[in-house]
């Protein structure tokens, strides 16, 4: 390699690196570092896949894909297997190949779904850091058929690049987490140790105060303000629950059982599956439980709720259902409660659905299903 031409290629590094240390918002890393990469090496087309632990892809990022593949919101892109992911997932994928040919394209052909551009081969490579793996970046001009040696190593560079961000993203994601639990247990203790405790105190005071006096009004508003600090105490024990939930170490619908009985509801709780959940996963059904049982308490006037989970290998599925008064409700009306709202956001976070169904008189359902 000329002088020139490693000056150049040290060039487009920096600039990736520089790309790549810019945020920790992954897709916007993903996509400004793919456009930067086809820029400075004349290729014209280019996507990349993530890939998780069950071998299933997400297409994160592209650029100038021919219509044959972006027709249908990249449908043919988004599903379906292909020879680089085989090899990814067969873990015969190690570093920067020449793809024959595009199955993609193959199978677009076939279909004649659209004008491919001329793209029919693509050089594919690991996005990994160590041993650890994240996905796959591919490369692809319009009558290229063959990438030189000089361009597979270039592809290795930035891909090792790339997958030493990924690691580096994950890993501030779960310290956040972790810092995130931290001050949610601070809090609750904090809340336990000071506002529950003069809330408890004002109940006693006020039980206290309707023994001592004899005159009927004032011992009306002592026992008036016992019932506000009993329920205010209550409330209280509920976000202490909802801050650090006690048990969630035995297991989701046991977290979500004792939380139903804690606020005074009658449970039926099943669960079928044993697939380990992901913590953002159970995390979010935690969350959600939470919201769809309190709004069981608050508004379906009977205390009787049933819960089911059922886990699979690629999804999982929870339903909270009451047989209360329930509510009209239309699946394209806008939501105008904030909880059923952030239940919707918490799902759609992680790729699922949201599904509610609700009549008057004839009981509500809440179900979440989430791939895994």
């Amino acid at each position: 390699m000329s002088g020139d031409a490693k000056y150049e290629e040290l060039t487009i590094l920096k600039e990736i690196a520089e790309l790549l240390n810019e945020g920790t918002d992954t897709t916007t890393i993903l996509s400004g570092v793919l456009k930067k990469l086809l820029h400075v090496t004349g290729l014209q087309t280019g996507w990349i896949f993530l890939v998780n632990e069950h071998g299933m892809q997400q297409l994160v990022a592209d650029v100038a894909l021919p219509p044959a593949l972006a027709n249908n919101n990249k449908q043919r892109m988004c599903q379906g297997d292909c020879w680089c992911v085989s090899k990814y997932n067969n873990n015969t994928l190690k570093k920067a190949t020449n793809i024959i040919e595009c199955k993609r394209i193959e199978d677009a052909l076939a279909d004649a779904a659209g004008n491919t551009c001329g793209l029919t081969h693509h050089a594919t490579v690991p996005l990994r850091a160590g041993e650890e793996q994240f996905g796959i970046l591919n490369v692809a001009s319009p009558n290229k058929t063959h990438f030189q040696k000089n361009e597979l190593a270039l592809l290795e560079a930035v891909a090792f690049q790339i997958g030493t961000a990924l690691k580096r993203i994950k890993l501030t994601n779960r310290e956040q987490e972790i810092a995130l639990i931290s001050e949610r247990n601070r809090l609750a203790r904090d809340l336990h140790d000071s506002v529950n405790q003069l809330l408890f105190s004002l109940s006693l005071t006020a039980r206290a105060g309707v023994e001592m006096t004899t005159v009927d009004e004032v011992k009306q508003t002592f026992s008036y303000i016992q019932d506000l600090s009993q329920e205010a105490l209550g409330e209280m024990r509920a976000l202490i629950w909802q801050l650090k939930p006690q048990g969630l170490e035995n297991g989701l619908v046991s977290a979500l059982s004792s939380y139903a009985e804690m606020i005074g509801l009658s449970i039926q709780a099943k669960m079928s599956g044993a697939v380990s959940l992901h913590s953002k996963v159970e995390e979010a059904l935690w969350r959600i439980g939470q919201e769809a049982l309190a709004n069981c308490k608050k508004h379906a006037n009977t205390n009787d709720v049933a819960l089911s989970l059922y886990a699979e290998e690629n999804q999982v599925v929870m339903s909270i259902k009451d047989a209360g008064c329930g509510f009209r409700y239309e699946e394209n009306s806008f939501i105008l409660s904030l909880g059923l709202r952030n239940m919707k956001t918490r799902t759609e976070a992680l790729n699922g659905r949201f599904q509610l169904t609700s009549r008057l008189g004839s009981g509500t359902e809440i179900q979440i299903v989430i791939p895994l």
